[in-house]
């Protein structure tokens, strides 16, 4: 967080909300009325967009707006309401973009420098406009033609400190645009009241992540960091950085159930709530079924679950589970249980933890799968990352009292040396091992918890078999050696393995 009081203003007149969904929250509420901002970022980074929305909100609240516009015409802010379905009607627009070439065609400068006729002419025009219609508020668009009328660094700060003395006598929320293409950044970041900084990332592969930042905003504790952002048909939407240090913990503590009761033996009794479990394991082994598991239960005791697809469709995973014996369709229908394909490529990390947020608060889920985090960290911009997202995710998620599974798909199939993409097991509460194994001549599976953080397990490894009737566990293994190097010694007599259907 970052710092100062929440006091409202001493000489303002409360928050004006941007209408941005998600934006507001970032500010708690909005920006103090009756000062002068800085929205900076490349171009394409969505200022004017941005601009826009914060002005047809106060429109919409019945409020005098003003957009002033010094390079783009009106022909294309129009056209950028127009892929927005937005109506510009109510909305006044001055247009200043020719008026310096119409100076320097019509002028004859004999006696005064050019630019200060020019730059004397514009902000004059716009504070004659102001003075006329008394807008409460104001985009100027952009700060960058300033610059290049000012010619001087001296007299762009001292027009800047002209036109905030001015602003500072009336009840008018300022925004002023700043693409970064000059060296005066700094200057008029100083002079603002608030920075807000918009920034666009190109992936590798997929759609630009773009990101927006509050520099500084003085009087307001607002949410720092850096917060995802998209632009859409309607406009911005910002997706707010997790903070679970704010969540309240109110959740009972109690044991959840797979419905097997060989697996909650292993965990010493199952998955405590709010608790996070990392399911680990070769492709194919059974991590999803073993999720599957977990979530029937969950649905069978009448609470709301929530899966998170990152790789398979949602076709295959239904399909795969009701083969098992798990039919997960009434339960869609019903509402209770929600499948949400997600597309790596598509979606930015904010993005996918403001979906997940929404189900805890607006369906109260109880349990929650993503399946699986290979699909999650390629996401990501770095492993660093993931493992920052990934711990305020969990974080947050603990305190809501959800219980999360998470998959994640290990490169190699037999063998205990088996590589993990990113190790995120240190995150988890709990860690649950599932390996092949050769044992008389055919391929087995495993399974073992390895860690559990909040209670004793059992530490034994047993046989793992999916079937008609779900997931199966046998006894332990404890006539086997070596069982996670994946070939065995067998030192029993007896016949310890799980039989197949049909054997005696």
């Amino acid at each position: 967080m970052t710092v100062a009081d929440n006091k409202p203003q001493e000489h303002g007149q409360g928050r004006a909300r941007t209408g941005i969904a998600g934006f507001d929250e970032v500010l708690r509420g909005g920006l103090p009325r009756n000062r002068m901002y800085v929205v900076e970022g490349e171009p394409g980074a969505g200022k004017t967009t941005l601009a826009l929305q914060f002005l047809l909100e106060g429109r919409r609240l019945g409020e005098t707006v003003l957009y002033v516009t010094l390079s783009e015409t009106a022909e294309e802010l129009h056209e950028v309401a127009d892929s927005h379905h937005w109506s510009l009607d109510g909305l006044d627009l001055l247009e200043l973009g020719a008026l310096a070439d119409r100076l320097q065609e019509d002028a004859d400068y004999t006696v005064y420098h050019p630019a200060d006729v020019e730059l004397g002419e514009t902000t004059k025009r716009v504070r004659a406009e102001v003075d006329r219609l008394q807008p409460s508020r104001l985009v100027l668009d952009s700060v960058s033609e300033l610059k290049v009328l000012s010619e001087t660094n001296a007299r762009y700060r001292r027009e800047i400190l002209g036109l905030k003395q001015f602003f500072s006598g009336r009840k008018c929320t300022v925004l002023i645009l700043d693409d970064r293409t000059g060296r005066q950044e700094q200057q008029l970041q100083s002079i603002a009241h608030g920075v807000v900084a918009m920034e666009r990332q190109r992936r590798e592969y997929g759609e630009t992540r773009r990101q927006i930042h509050v520099v500084k905003m003085r009087g307001v504790r607002f949410l720092d960091g850096a917060h995802d952002f998209v632009i859409k048909t309607g406009g911005l939407e910002v997706y707010p950085r997790l903070s679970a240090s704010e969540r309240v913990s109110d959740h009972p503590l109690e044991m959840v159930k797979s419905g097997v009761q060989e697996i909650d033996l292993l965990l010493g009794g199952g998955l405590d709530r709010g608790s996070s479990t990392l399911i680990m394991g070769p492709a194919g082994c059974g991590k999803t079924t073993l999720c599957s598991q977990f979530l029937i239960a969950a649905l069978s005791r009448g609470e709301a679950v929530d899966c998170f697809l990152f790789e398979e469709s949602i076709l295959t995973f239904l399909e795969r589970a009701k083969g098992l014996g798990m039919d997960f369709v009434p339960f869609i229908k019903s509402g209770v249980l929600k499948i949400d394909q997600v597309d790596a490529a598509e979606i930015s990390p904010g993005e996918f933890a403001n979906r997940v947020s929404e189900s805890v608060e607006k369906r109260n889920v109880r349990l929650l799968m993503i399946d699986s985090l290979n699909g999650y960290m390629n996401a990501m911009p770095s492993e660093r990352f993931l493992v920052i997202q990934m711990h305020e995710l969990l974080m947050y998620l603990g305190k809501k009292g959800v219980v999360t599974l998470l998959v994640m798909a290990q490169h190699g199939m037999m063998g205990a040396a088996m590589q993990s993409p990113v190790d995120v097991s240190f995150l988890a509460d709990t860690v649950v091992l599932l390996r092949y194994f050769e044992a008389m001549g055919e391929v087995r599976q495993a399974i073992s918890v390895v860690k559990k953080r909040r209670s004793a397990h059992e530490r034994t490894i047993r046989e793992m078999r999916l079937g008609p009737g779900g997931v199966i566990v046998g006894e332990p293994l404890r006539q086997f050696e070596g069982v996670l190097t994946g070939v065995p010694r067998y030192r029993g007599t007896g016949k310890p393995l799980l039989k197949e259907d049909g054997d005696d």
